[in-house]
C-alpha cells in the first residue's frame, strides 16, 4: 500500500502582523525543530476562547518542545480590527505569538472551515494533524508525547525557548472590568476580569477601597485570611441580592464555569453553583447546584427568587434557585442562532448580558 504523502504547512502571512513577538516578523522557519500548533481563532467567539483555556495547560507542561501559534482570523468586520485584536490578547492572556490575519490569508492557505481550529505541524514542517472545534486537548496531548519522542529518535527536535516576547505590563487599578454593581452604601463593585478579583470602588468611581481575590487565576474559595485566595478567573457578571440572603453578590466566575457567592461584611467569597469542569453535550442540565457542570457563565440577574445565568458558552439561559440549591436550564437548545419562540425551542447566540426592568417585573 503507498504511503499518503507528506504535507509540507504552508508559510503563515497576515496583513496585521504579529504580536507577542517584540516586533519580529516571523515566519516558519523560525519554528523548525519544534512542534508547532496553529490556533485559528477569533475573539468573539466563546468556542475559541474556550480553545484558549485548553491549550494553557498544554503550553506549560511542553514549554521547551510545543510552540502554539494564534492565528487571529476575523468572523465580523469589528474583529478584524488591528487594535481590537491587540486588546483581546492582552485582555485573554494569550502568552504565545499571534499572527493577525485580517484578510484570512492563511487561514485560506490551510482550507481553514471552522472556528477555532487547530493544525500541528511537525519539527520537520509538515502538517500532522487538524482539528476543528474544541475539546481536542487530551487528543493534543497524546500527539505532542508521540511527536517528542519520534523526533527526539530522529535528531529533529529542538528544545529551549520559543519565540514568545511577553508586552510590557500596562499599569491600572482595572484591566477589562466586565461590570459594576451599586452597592447599598453607594459603593461601587466591579467585576475586575483582566486582574481576576473584585474591585470596591467610592462612590467617587475611582478610589479604590479593597480588593477581593489575591489577582492569582484559581477556584479557591475563603476570605484570604490563611494567605490563599480567594481566586477567579475572569470575572465578568455581577448581581446585587436582597437585603437578608446568606451573600451579598453572586459572580458569573466565567472560566471557571461558576457561580461564586461573596458576602460584602467580610468579603467572604464561596462557590454556589458548577464544579469548575465545562459542561459538555450529555452533561446533566438540571440537578444539585455544585453538582451540575456549567459552560462559560457570563452574566447574573436577580429575579422573580432565581439568579438568571447567560450561559454563553451553550447559547443558552439557565437559573439558580438559591432556596433549592438546584440550577437548571431555563431557555435555549444548545443551538446557535436567532429563533423565537417558546422557551424550550428558542435559539441565542452566545448571550452575555442580562437585564432586569425598572419596575422589577419583567
Amino acid at each position: 500500500m503507498a504511503s499518503r504523502a507528506r504535507v509540507r504547512a504552508p508559510e503563515l502571512v497576515g496583513a496585521g502582523g504579529w504580536l507577542n513577538t517584540g516586533g519580529k516578523e516571523l515566519t516558519l522557519a523560525d519554528f523548525r525543530g519544534k512542534i508547532t500548533i496553529l490556533d485559528f481563532w477569533t475573539f468573539c467567539c466563546i468556542n475559541c476562547l474556550h480553545v484558549l483555556d485548553e491549550l494553557r495547560e498544554l503550553e506549560e507542561a511542553h514549554r521547551d518542545t510545543v510552540v502554539i501559534v494564534g492565528v487571529h482570523s476575523p468572523k465580523f468586520v469589528h474583529e478584524a480590527d488591528h487594535q481590537a485584536v491587540v486588546d483581546a490578547v492582552a485582555r485573554y492572556e494569550v502568552h504565545h505569538p499571534v499572527l493577525d490575519d485580517p484578510a484570512l490569508a492563511t487561514w485560506k492557505q490551510y482550507a481553514v472551515r471552522a472556528w477555532p481550529t487547530l493544525v500541528v505541524i511537525d519539527p520537520e514542517g509538515y502538517v500532522v494533524a487538524q482539528h476543528a472545534g474544541e475539546g481536542h486537548a487530551h487528543a493534543l496531548a497524546r500527539l505532542v508525547e508521540e511527536l517528542e519522542a519520534e523526533h527526539a529518535a530522529k535528531g529533529t527536535l529542538r528544545r529551549g525557548d520559543g519565540p514568545y516576547v511577553a508586552p510590557e505590563p500596562t499599569a491600572g487599578s482595572l484591566k477589562f472590568p466586565g461590570k459594576a454593581v451599586r452597592l447599598p452604601n453607594g459603593h461601587f463593585l466591579v467585576a475586575d476580569s483582566g486582574h481576576h478579583s473584585l474591585v470596591e470602588l467610592a462612590e467617587d468611581g475611582e478610589t479604590v477601597v479593597r480588593r477581593i481575590g489575591d489577582g492569582q487565576r484559581g477556584l479557591v474559595d475563603g476570605d484570604g485570611s490563611d494567605g490563599a485566595g480567594p481566586r477567579f478567573s475572569e470575572p465578568q457578571g455581577l448581581a446585587l441580592l436582597p437585603e437578608g440572603s446568606a451573600y451579598d453578590v453572586v459572580v458569573a466566575d466565567t472560566v471557571n464555569h461558576a457561580l461564586r457567592g461573596v458576602r460584602l461584611a467580610d468579603g467572604l467569597v464561596t462557590t454556589l453553583a458548577g464544579t469548575g469542569r465545562q459542561w459538555w453535550q450529555g452533561s446533566a442540565t438540571e440537578g444539585p447546584a455544585r453538582e451540575v457542570d456549567l459552560s462559560s457563565p457570563w452574566d447574573v440577574a436577580w429575579f422573580d427568587g432565581r439568579v438568571w445565568i447567560a450561559m454563553a458558552g451553550v447559547h443558552q439561559l439557565w437559573s439558580f434557585d438559591p432556596a433549592a440549591d438546584t440550577v437548571a436550564v431555563a431557555a435555549g437548545t444548545t443551538n446557535e442562532g436567532l429563533v423565537d419562540g417558546p422557551a424550550a425551542e428558542a435559539w441565542f447566540a452566545q448571550p452575555s448580558g442580562l437585564a432586569v426592568s425598572a419596575d422589577g417585573e419583567r
